[in-house]
């Protein structure tokens, strides 16, 4: 069973930044909302009572082999929406890259609140740069993106309290960020719905999985150049965290 599943560099760095908050925290039950082709859910997976919802097929299809392929029981991944969980709270509701393709984001975070438990937390991942939209943004469906200031606002405006937010990615994300608005560009001409290109943004440059321990090693160093800029305005996404109350 290989160690790493298949994230790029960048998601490496968010996934450094995610277990930063994390570490404080002793949830016991986690929902992913948009697990896309479930790398970030496998590592979660390992650590917790997880629960994946996700609306691309294709996606889950991919998921579901990588759960199996290492080790984790597909099952707890799920076709739709949070009907598919109804009833249920969790210690954790997390959603990674997800919140931006939301016309709508404090009504959507609002829909999400009621299945964290009292004391329980939301954690988010945006893309940060209010003012560095670009094609791989249209392309990937998104509707913004956030400054720290943005996302504080939006995730007490809709009831959640203690906000910690942490930027990563940079320096190096700024080359890759480069790198996909390049790639974005040329596939723009590709007439696509905005929900299809939100679907499909999960997929979209993701490494194959014998790439796992690679980008997990060529991340390594840019995640310690990135750590005292966490607490900056600098970085190319911004990882937060808010506590629901009651």
């Amino acid at each position: 069973m290989a160690a790493s599943p298949p994230l790029s560099v960048h998601a490496w760095l968010r996934y450094a930044t995610i277990d930063r908050l994390l570490k404080p925290l002793t949830p016991r039950t986690v929902l992913e909302i948009g697990f896309g082709m479930g790398s970030i859910g496998v590592l979660l997976a390992r650590r917790y009572d997880y629960a994946g919802i996700e609306h691309d097929e294709a996606a889950i299809t991919a998921a579901r082999a990588r759960f199996v392929r290492y080790g984790v029981d597909a099952n707890r991944l799920h076709y739709g929406g949070l009907e598919q969980v109804g009833g249920r709270q969790f210690d954790l509701v997390c959603a990674f890259e997800v919140l931006e393709h939301f016309e709508d984001d404090v009504g959507t975070l609002e829909g999400w609140r009621p299945f964290v438990t009292a004391g329980g937390a939301i954690m988010v991942s945006v893309p940060a740069g209010s003012g560095r939209f670009g094609a791989a943004d249209e392309k990937a469906g998104h509707f913004r993106r956030y400054s720290r200031h943005t996302i504080e606002r939006t995730l007490e405006s809709a009831g959640f309290e203690e906000i910690r937010i942490l930027n990563y990615g940079y320096p190096v994300g700024y080359i890759l960020e480069m790198g996909r608005n390049v790639l974005a560009r040329r596939q723009l001409r590709r007439p696509r719905t905005q929900w299809e290109r939100t679907l499909a943004s999960g997929r979209w440059l993701q490494p194959s999985d014998w790439m796992g321990p690679i980008t997990h090693a060529a991340a390594a160093p840019a995640e310690l150049i990135q750590r005292p800029f966490m607490g900056s305005d600098h970085g190319t996404g911004l990882v937060a965290m808010g506590v629901r109350r009651s």
